[in-house]
């Protein structure tokens, strides 16, 4: 047993195959999830498994360099916001808002993979781009690319990320 890690061997065979730049989805229990897409269902029953309880796993398991979410969740949703800030607090993502229907039918399509929760949470649903650890690709001395820069610093900082 893998102790701290994660025990579904098909949603850890798919992590393994996130590269820098593909789409993870993670989606609440009714989100329409295209019918080609390599779909991790783990929606259980209404409410498990939470879409935030998935977050804060992949919060400890990968890096991203961007969270997309639907633009009404602010407004319209906003302790998901703050919940959703505190898991990626110091992760050195930035936020990103789309209007719904995008999210559904422009970035879903190109999702790598899609977990699909158990979540009756309205607009649970982000898209997260994968990325790398700027501390392991960029040994001292070495001079790494702005926008790795402001993500190195952005999580020795800690920063709240916010949408823009």
């Amino acid at each position: 047993m893998r102790l701290g890690r994660i025990l579904h061997p098909q949603l850890a065979h798919a992590l393994a195959t996130l590269g820098h730049s593909d789409i993870l989805l993670v989606t609440d229990a009714g989100f329409p999830i295209p019918a080609d897409a390599n779909r991790i269902d783990l929606g259980f029953y209404p409410g498990s498994v939470d879409v935030l309880e998935i977050l804060r796993v992949l919060r400890q398991e990968l890096f991203f360099d961007k969270i997309t979410m639907a633009s009404d969740v602010p407004a319209f949703n906003p302790q998901l916001y703050r919940d959703v800030q505190g898991i990626f607090t110091g992760s050195g993502a930035d936020f990103e808002a789309i209007a719904h229907q995008e999210l559904i039918a422009s970035v879903a399509p190109r999702a790598k993979v899609v977990i699909r929760s158990g979540s009756l949470n309205p607009w649970a649903n982000f898209a997260m781009v994968a990325s790398t650890d700027p501390a392991a690709w960029f040994k001292e001395g070495m001079t790494p690319l702005p926008e790795y820069q402001e993500r190195s610093r952005r999580i020795k900082e800690n920063v709240i990320p916010q949408l823009g």
